[in-house]
């Protein structure tokens, strides 16, 4: 296939994550009308797990306990803990809200990678992408707490769910460099994921009742959630990777909350103010001028596109 197509191509493959994964916030919200966060987390990944289960049907031979640790931690922190947090966040603030605050997942990683990676320091643009962030998290923190009344608890877990994620990232920024294929090391930390969802049942409320799936908007989000927002994505992601490299296709991740904020508009009739729209920007903004930082680096870059992974 001519380069030129194979780009093309790379191109469509990240604006169809970015589409999925924007949305896939407010097929969250919708969810939670009729399950509880951890149920929508258990279907959509059960989903998930056996869409690449038939699409690499083959099983991951890991060559040690340490290796296969990592692929533990990753489902634990990247599954079980993250999607938790995203999803309970999602029954306390807008969907909009949400989106933002969890894309500055980015922010989170840079300084846990400084911390914990080699190749991998802090410079002068990212901090003031970093704090030109911060100031767009707040006003939209604070437009939600005080101008629609909402509670901050889900603001605060969504910035969470972002601290978590990064964790997350620089494990699968480690567990690409031990060569497995990618989606049957993506597979295998569904499967640990998914173990360590099993736990928060005894936890949070839930009950047997798939006749919910009898609704079709139900049966429509879940089956969005776990095969295109899943399994697909990322699928699609870690090809596009392969054709654009990481700071290409990494850049479209900031159009995510854009998506959200429209889709939220337009299908569950969410109100964005004025200074909720400033703090959006300001975000975005931030984390546009932290992204820069990896242009000057494309040997770390390289490195680090191997982890193929981001917020859905």
């Amino acid at each position: 296939m001519p380069v030129e197509r194979r780009e093309v191509l790379g191109h469509l493959a990240a604006v169809t994550c970015i589409l999925f994964w924007g949305m896939a916030f407010v097929s969250t919200k919708i969810l939670l009308q009729d399950f509880t966060p951890v149920e929508i987390l258990f279907f959509r990944f059960v989903l998930g797990y056996a869409a690449l289960l038939i699409i690499y049907p083959h099983r991951l031979q890991t060559r040690n306990l340490r290796e296969e640790c990592f692929l533990v931690a990753a489902g634990i922190c990247g599954i079980t803990i993250y999607f938790l947090l995203e999803n309970v966040a999602l029954a306390y603030t807008f969907a909009s809200n949400a989106s933002v605050l969890i894309a500055t997942a980015p922010l989170f990683t840079a300084i846990l990678a400084h911390l914990l990676l080699q190749g991998e320091r802090l410079r002068g643009r990212f901090l003031v992408g970093f704090f030109v962030a911060i100031i767009g998290i707040s006003l939209i923190t604070f437009n939600g707490s005080f101008i629609l009344k909402l509670n901050p608890l889900g603001d605060f877990l969504a910035i969470s769910a972002a601290a978590v994620w990064a964790s997350y990232s620089v494990l699968m920024r480690k567990i690409s460099e031990f060569g497995y294929n990618a989606i049957g090391s993506t597979r295998r930390v569904f499967m640990y994921g998914l173990i360590f969802i099993l736990p928060a049942f005894f936890f949070f409320e839930h009950q047997l009742d798939f006749s919910r799936f009898a609704k079709l908007i139900n049966l429509f989000n879940i089956l969005f959630l776990g095969l295109g927002s899943s399994a697909l994505c990322f699928v699609l992601w870690n090809w596009a990777i392969g054709v654009l490299g990481a700071v290409k296709t990494s850049f479209y991740i900031y159009a995510s909350p854009v998506i959200t904020v429209i889709a939220s508009a337009l299908v569950l009739r969410e109100s964005i103010t004025p200074i909720a729209c400033i703090g959006i920007l300001l975000t975005l903004a931030g984390l546009y001028v932290s992204e820069q930082n990896r242009k000057e680096e494309p040997d770390s870059a390289n490195r680090h596109h191997k982890s193929g992974h981001v917020s859905p």
